[in-house]
């Protein structure tokens, strides 16, 4: 499996300790707050607000939470203004890693992203670096508990996908980029339950990854990811199953 299908499996996961960390709920807000700011704060003509709504609430954020963020990113709140950036560079075992930021102050997260990569046996890149190793894609992540493959196929080709992979206690299905949050969406009318939805950076060939290199790669990926201004980090591992089951423990 690549190391972002992998990876959806590993933030299944990570997402119930992020809730209880509040770490969630801040990239959540961040999100709404920007898809705000960017299409307008009705999510019936903001396909990026509206999924980022119903992310929200999945994760039981409060309605009023919601509002403000979405007050906040069209004006009517005053409030911190973030702007989208990307970094890039390489961990353990030549791994390439691609992250995502939403941010207010760009020196200081540039800074606290590099002493990252540095603390963890990595190396930041230059804009470029690495990003021509990943392809965009519309990924959508559906739990397997509940759900009937051979219907979710039909209902996922009906929606306008054009994948459906499995993995272990989750479904992935792709779609191009700027159609996932509609093919979310008419999934969700169609009784699938949507765990995430959103467009992904997915590796085009993965590196093997064993042993101490994988212990660390692993240390850096989440260390990145617990940086309040991050909101996604993707890479090109492939780790052994049992091995990345040890890890995410």
């Amino acid at each position: 499996m690549s190391g972002h299908n992998k990876w959806s499996t590993i933030k299944h996961k990570k997402g119930a300790a992020d809730a209880k960390r509040g770490k969630l709920f801040t990239k959540l807000i961040r999100e709404i707050t920007v898809a705000a700011r960017m299409g307008g704060g009705d999510g019936n003509s903001n396909p990026r607000l509206r999924s980022a709504m119903m992310a929200a609430r999945g994760a039981n954020m409060p309605n009023d939470t919601i509002e403000r963020a979405i007050k906040r990113g069209t004006g009517e709140l005053e409030g911190v203004e973030y702007e989208e950036i990307s970094y890039e560079g390489y961990g353990p075992a030549g791994v390439a890693i691609f992250v995502e930021a939403m941010t207010d102050n760009r020196n200081r997260t540039v800074a606290e992203v590099r002493h990252v990569f540095s603390k963890h046996n990595g190396n930041m890149g230059e804009s470029g670096c690495v990003a021509w190793m990943f392809d965009k894609a519309g990924v959508i992540v559906v739990p397997r508990e509940g759900t009937d493959e051979e219907a979710l196929m039909d209902k996922a080709l009906e929606a306008g996908a054009e994948d459906v992979r499995e993995d272990g206690e989750l479904f992935e299905l792709r779609c191009a980029p700027s159609d996932v949050d509609e093919v979310a969406e008419k999934l969700r009318v169609a009784g699938v339950t949507v765990e995430s939805a959103q467009a992904a950076m997915v590796p085009q060939n993965t590196v093997k990854v064993e042993g101490r290199d994988a212990e660390v790669l692993f240390k850096l990926i989440n260390a990145l990811e617990d940086l309040d201004d991050i909101q996604n980090v993707w890479a090109n591992f492939d780790i052994d199953d049992e091995l990345l089951e040890q890890l995410s423990q």
